[in-house]
């Protein structure tokens, strides 16, 4: 018995088959090879074909079921992660009416902030949790204003992982957690919002009806089946926003617990049991996936855009090129805490919601032409991205997280010591690495679905911890130096 998952990303889409009974990845892989292209027409713009999606879709699943030589009908059920915030559109036909609208276009923002503004910032934080920003809802107010002729044949609007389940069921629907990545949802009132359908002019009826996180959203069709090479009559039976499901697959369901990665971007992701928001909104505030009206279970979201992408330039444009990044690690771990009086700050991709949309740029501070080398350079841009980490946290302590235990996927920056070393003792926090990803995560969010197991516990009982990292006590003033030294440039 095996469990199929999808991972809808912006570089790759990864597909995973899971073991239902040992908990195993089984296969896994994704396409394409090299990363999918965004298209920018303007500066700030990123679009998206989600038919490319769907394509990427086909070759990661074939290459799994060649891989694993598993009977398709003996895959029980599919889950679908996916890019968050993206905007997609079709027709009565269900054609697509235009390329995707993703995460990182930033066209929406001066629309989210009129919404802001209008619908009044008390009221939306309190019921939104979140300002309109440049989310979904924002996007589409873009779309009425500069395309007015494609708006008024919109049928439904969905997120990347609404039209993936719609392509291999032929049911439309949206989840709660999936309303309120977009800021669409009233987690007040526990419903839409009328407050963003009115202010915007949308029409309800271009919204999905809801289908549940966990449970039977519809199943795979003869003509998918045959195309696919599945079953058919497969459920897809699992659907969330990649960091919620990020945090799912790191058995992160509970008040208090804590998920993170630290690719191009930086996210913290923590549950809170209660309706909080950040005054400044500082931090973004979703539903979780096993969130209710009768158990209220939100993601805190942590943003950092600036954090693994540092590393990378500075891999690109500072070091020999036949220098990788384990060797990197190991030359920066030649110099010492505090990198020497060095301090970075990484916010060099963008304008970041922590600083209050600020966009301060990458800076380097304290460098001695005497005294200083390459590794000093390199410690200080790994612990620059750990302190805007911690200083992002602290902005989520302030709203009632207890981070006491941080867990990640054994991958990016984790990789480095340096890093986890300095995150673990700079926050006070024990940092726990799982083998685990988005793809498999979503296979056994599919199994909790389909009632293959009875809890998320019994789904991750399997779930392979690597390495824990306890805080450095012994060092803790100098790490807290060090991080008080780098505040004073942000």
């Amino acid at each position: 018995m095996y469990l199929l998952g999808y991972d809808i990303g912006s570089s790759s889409v990864k597909a995973a088959l899971v073991d239902a009974v040992t908990g195993k990845t089984v296969a896994s892989d994704f396409f394409p090879k090299t990363e999918m292209s965004i298209q920018a027409i303007q500066a700030g713009w990123a679009e998206q074909d989600p038919e490319m999606w769907w394509n990427n879709l086909k070759l990661a699943n074939a290459s799994v079921l060649q891989q694993s030589g598993v009977n398709p009908a003996d895959i029980k059920a599919i889950g679908i992660s996916w890019q968050m915030h993206g905007l997609v559109m079709i027709d009565k036909d269900r054609k697509l009416l235009r390329p995707s609208i993703i995460w990182c276009d930033s066209r929406a923002v001066p629309y989210g902030e009129k919404a802001f503004k209008a619908i009044g910032e008390e009221k939306a934080l309190s019921h939104l949790l979140n300002s309109p920003g440049n989310f979904t809802a924002a996007k589409l107010a873009w779309v009425k204003e500069n395309e007015p002729e494609l708006y008024e044949r919109i049928y439904r609007i969905m997120l990347p992982g609404d039209y993936i389940a719609m392509k291999l069921t032929d049911e439309i629907g949206v989840t709660v957690e999936g309303l309120s990545e977009g800021i669409f949802w009233d987690f007040k009132e526990n419903r839409l919002s009328e407050d963003v359908m009115n202010y915007f002019g949308f029409d309800k009826e271009m919204i999905p009806s809801l289908t549940p996180v966990f449970g039977i959203q519809g199943k795979v069709t003869e003509a998918v089946a045959k195309e696919l090479g599945l079953h058919p009559g497969t459920p897809v039976s699992y659907r969330a926003g990649d960091q919620p499901n990020n945090a799912l697959s790191l058995n992160v369901f509970n008040p208090g617990e804590i998920a993170s990665t630290a690719g191009t971007s930086g996210v913290v992701y923590g549950v809170l049991d209660q309706v909080k928001y950040d005054p400044l909104s500082r931090v973004n505030i979703f539903a979780h996936v096993n969130h209710l009206p009768e158990q209220t279970r939100l993601g805190v979201l942590l943003c950092i855009n600036g954090t693994g992408i540092l590393n990378s330039w500075i891999k690109k444009n500072m070091v020999p090129a036949d220098l990788g990044y384990n060797e990197m690690n190991q030359m920066a771990a030649q110099s010492t805490i505090g990198a020497r009086g060095i301090s970075v700050v990484p916010f060099g991709n963008g304008a970041e919601r922590v600083l209050e949309n600020r966009d301060p740029g990458s800076s380097f501070h304290g460098i001695n032409f005497n005294i200083h080398s390459l590794s000093d350079l390199l410690r200080a841009s790994q612990e620059g991205i750990v302190f805007s980490f911690q200083y992002g946290m602290e902005v989520m302590q302030a709203i009632g997280m207890d981070i006491k235990v941080i867990r990640a996927g054994n991958a990016n920056m984790f990789l480095s010591p340096i890093f986890r070393d300095t995150l673990a003792s700079v926050s006070g926090a024990v940092i726990e690495l799982y083998d685990t990803d988005g793809a498999a995560g979503a296979a056994k969010g599919a199994g909790i679905g389909a009632g293959i197991y009875a809890s998320p516990q019994e789904a991750f009982g399997s779930l392979r911890k690597i390495m824990t990292v306890e805080p450095d006590t012994r060092n803790s003033d100098r790490y807290q130096d060090a991080y008080a030294q780098w505040k004073k440039f942000i």
